[in-house]
């Protein structure tokens, strides 16, 4: 209230003065809040194809930290100095890859899905104890890790926000949003395997009948409304133009007792609220408080 009557007792030019001060102050506090690329800057000459980037030392850190649901011990992950260390080597390992060098499609999915993925975890992992990646995505001035944590690609950075929505999104490969996690326990889960070329189909098949068979993101109750998560709400265009061709498109990865009623183009559907509640190991956890966004409210 103060600041709007001092606002209000300002000439015009005192008031396009101060706003213009207060329009840098915000811009200067979102550029000191990026953080240094992660990765690293190659010399011209040591940049190679995707399909040859090896993943296995995180496919290690993977089987190593997270279990079949997910879940991540970033405490003990924390702790493990050259654990820490292990993972930002991959990192570098991802920073050799070039976009402009020729290499399959299969091998351009798995780069980038393990390049978000690897990307999110570093970043928790700088934050933790966390309840919630939420705490760390300011939407006005300040550190976002959707915008402010970028990893080096064949010399650029590329945001997690970029590589989910310029990237994956642009590869017709729906099935990149039950594979890609933002740390969360509305997330699908974090495959505790490295996505890989040659498996590629085979993982993200698994994964995504692995986040219809969980009640949090899929369920028909006894009127034969669907319950789905919101992740179909905020990303179903990416499935099919109309509720029936994205349930179509999805059918195969459904319960069975389900796919008949999905595809019925009357089929009530309701989205389920987003739990944004860090996708911690529960022996792990120091907090009980989840962190919840109604659904759509919290699209990433």
């Amino acid at each position: 209230m103060a600041t709007r009557r001092m606002m209000m007792g300002l000439s015009m030019g005192g008031f396009f003065a101060a706003a213009a001060a207060i329009a840098g102050l915000l811009v200067w506090n979102t550029h000191v809040s990026a953080k240094e690329p992660l990765g690293r800057q190659l010399p011209n000459g040591q940049y190679v194809s995707m399909d040859k980037i090896d993943h296995s030392s995180y496919d290690s850190l993977l089987q190593k930290y997270v279990d079949k649901n997910g879940m991540v011990n970033y405490r003990a992950w924390q702790k493990n100095s050259a654990d820490r260390k292990l993972l930002g080597q991959y990192l570098v390992q991802l920073s050799k890859a070039s976009p402009s060098i020729k290499s399959s499609r299969e091998g351009q999915l798995a780069f980038w899905i393990n390049a978000y993925n690897a990307t999110t975890l570093e970043g928790m992992l700088q934050e933790y104890p966390t309840s919630s990646i939420r705490n760390h995505t300011a939407k006005i001035a300040g550190y976002n890790i959707w915008k402010d944590l970028p990893l080096l690609v064949g010399g650029k950075p590329h945001s997690l926000e970029a590589i989910e929505h310029q990237i994956l999104r642009k590869m017709s490969e729906p099935r990149i949003h039950f594979a890609i996690v933002c740390a969360s326990v509305g997330c699908p889960r974090l495959l505790n395997q490295a996505y890989v070329p040659d498996r590629l189909e085979e993982q993200l098949a698994m994964n995504s009948r692995d986040f219809f068979s969980r009640p949090q993101n899929f369920r028909v109750d006894a009127n034969g409304t669907m319950h789905v998560s919101a992740i179909l709400d905020w990303f179903g265009e990416d499935f099919g133009a109309t509720q029936q061709a994205q349930f179509t498109t999805l059918q195969q990865y459904l319960p069975e007792n389900a796919q008949r009623v999905a595809v019925n183009p009357r089929a009530k559907v309701t989205f389920q609220e987003y739990d944004w509640s860090i996708n911690e190991q529960k022996a792990a956890r120091t907090t009980s408080a989840p962190a919840k966004a109604k659904a759509g409210s919290g699209k990433r």
